[in-house]
């Protein structure tokens, strides 16, 4: 048992959770804390320019490395700034812990500066919201959020400690590592489970592996790739999550979902068995009907959270269990596909659509028309970035058409907003994301409206070393919007169209590096002295301004069986 300063006693905590750098504002309710790390640099404050800033790199630190990220801010603004980087994390199952430093406890209830209502405020998009009320408790409810944040589907959680129950304070705890206060071994899935997805698997004429995110979470990726190489499982990615399985690998198709492959998504028309690993199959995976799985479609779902197990769609099978763990039980039970003359025809039609996926994308890399089409932009990233690079992409337009055209190699390189769609998200997240894996080149890759929601932190990124490399590919307008705008309302624009700096010139405001590519034979070279210059980064690329991503809903399905809601289906 030791005894100390309550700042000390927050900071310890921190550390025992392998928790290295803290991001956040600094504020008047919580110096007690940071009075802590003046002598102690075993933690790092890293100081930003806006609390929504903060939350998107203890993210992208939480995503990249399974570790916790962690946010220190102040009250009232400080916390609620956090908000959207927070529900970026949520919908992520992103460990970020979240702590603020609140009024005063004898404050609240009167309308005081700063008061908020924080706890019911931040409950939607966290697992955990709570306030600690006496500085005693401080210890023990930091290791509550941090149970909750790193056990079972991960996610984020917020803490409030009132500024009478942390400053000038003293607390004793017992020194314990995170196995003492947490469980450490993952979900088994039950045997009979397994022998009955077995089975179904076996006997399937045309089975396919729909992997998702929880596949990363349990890192089980080399586990997974063994199990589709022995049972001959083609392969197709949930949404925003192509890093799952090497992009290389010879049974992997594409990705599903809105703004995914379309070769993946005829793909997943065909199965007579789905076996779903790490994905709730949610909207922008599947849209909630029968466009891309089919009513007869036998579903074997494998979720570490059993809520969202036949959910959205009726299940054959759902085994609540750690994704690891499920595909080495499988490994165990399934057989090796035995080259029926069924399985060797489907295993020559999912090559048949790998190769269409491959011509397409191989087409576009010719693409000669100025101002450049995104298509060509990626084809040029797909040639000269390095293999273990970490991509960060934004919400929009331009970016959306990564979601088809970037190769990954490796797990957690791969970082979306998912479903939050949130813009500004791509280039905080990858500052988060340097921190985490330093060695690694990081990429965020934005539209011109959502790099300037969080350009800000330009001056953070020159101020504490963190050389990521950001790609803005400027069309002057909100692109999405203008998309439907000009589907569904006759090019009637309104809103739409902005304008923009020379982000090249921009960067060296900051006291970063930049550069402007607007020929095709240009982007290499910008992209290879970028991530060579020493410093924060930007390549502008002006790209065509009538080039946009067909609307989701101007390419759904009509008639029978394809309502907004979940289609009628019985499992069997």
């Amino acid at each position: 048992m030791s005894g100390g300063n309550a700042g000390r006693a927050v900071i310890d905590v921190l550390r025992a959770e392998q928790v290295r750098y803290v991001f956040g504002i600094v504020g008047g309710t919580f110096l007690d804390v940071l009075d802590a790390l003046y002598d102690d640099k075993s933690v790092e404050y890293v100081n930003v320019r806006h609390e929504q800033g903060a939350a998107f790199m203890a993210d992208g630190l939480a995503r990249v490395t399974g570790l916790p990220g962690a946010c220190l801010v102040t009250s009232g603004p400080g916390a609620t700034n956090l908000l959207t980087g927070i529900a970026a994390a949520y919908v992520a199952h992103s460990p970020v812990v979240a702590i603020v430093g609140g009024v005063s406890l004898d404050h609240y209830g009167k309308d005081a500066f700063q008061e908020f209502d924080l706890i019911n405020i931040f409950k939607p998009v966290t697992k955990l919201s709570i306030q600690v009320t006496r500085p005693e408790r401080i210890v023990e409810d930091l290791r509550s959020a941090f149970r909750a944040a790193m056990t079972g589907r991960r996610g984020p959680v917020f803490v409030e400690i009132p500024r009478d129950v942390l400053n000038n304070q003293t607390v004793k705890a017992a020194e314990l590592t995170p196995d003492r206060y947490r469980a450490t071994h993952p979900l088994l899935p039950h045997p009979d489970a397994i022998r009955e997805a077995a089975r179904l698997v076996n006997r399937a004429e045309r089975p396919l592996l729909l992997v998702g995110g929880g596949v990363n979470w349990a890192e089980a990726n080399e586990l997974l790739v063994r199990l589709a190489d022995q049972a001959a499982l083609p392969m197709i990615t949930a949404y925003g999550r192509n890093d799952v399985v090497p992009g290389s690998h010879p049974l992997y198709i594409g990705p599903l979902g809105r703004a995914g492959s379309p070769e993946a998504a005829a793909a997943c028309r065909r199965p007579d068995v789905l076996l779903v690993i790490g994905s709730r199959l949610g909207q922008f995976t599947a849209h909630f009907d029968d466009r891309y799985i089919k009513p007869e479609t036998r579903i074997v779902q494998i979720d570490v959270h059993g809520r969202d197990i036949g959910r959205y769609y009726p299940v054959a099978l759902g085994i609540e269990a750690d994704a690891r763990e499920a595909c080495r039980a499988l490994l165990d039970t399934l057989g090796k596909d035995d080259l029926s003359e069924a399985r060797r025809a489907w295993r020559r039609e999912a090559e048949t659509f790998r190769a269409q996926r491959q011509a397409r994308l191989a087409a576009e890399a010719k693409l000669a028309t100025l101002p450049l089409k995104p298509q060509r932009v990626y084809a040029e990233l797909r040639r000269v970035l390095p293999p273990d690079t970490i991509v960060t992409l934004d919400a929009g337009a331009a970016p959306a058409y990564g979601y088809d055209r970037l190769a990954f190699a490796h797990p957690r390189t791969f970082l979306t907003p998912l479903d939050l769609g949130g813009l500004g998200f791509a280039f905080p997240e990858a500052l988060g994301a340097k921190l985490g894996r330093p060695d690694a080149p990081v990429l965020a890759i934005h539209g011109d409206g959502g790099f300037l929601m969080n350009s800000q932190e330009l001056e953070t990124a020159v101020r504490h070393h963190v050389n990521v490399v950001t790609l803005v590919m400027n069309n002057n307008c909100w692109g999405s919007e203008k998309a439907y705008q000009k589907h569904f309302y006759g090019e009637r624009y309104i809103g739409c169209d902005i304008g923009n700096p020379r982000y090249d010139h921009f960067a060296r405001l900051f006291g970063a590096e930049g550069y402007y590519a607007e020929h095709p034979d240009q982007v290499a070279d910008a992209m290879r002295a970028a991530f060579a210059c020493g410093k924060p980064a930007i390549v502008e690329v002006p790209i065509d301004p009538e080039e946009f991503p067909i609307p989701v809903t101007a390419v759904r399905p009509t008639g029978p069986g394809t309502a907004a809601a979940a289609p009628r289906r019985v499992a069997r």
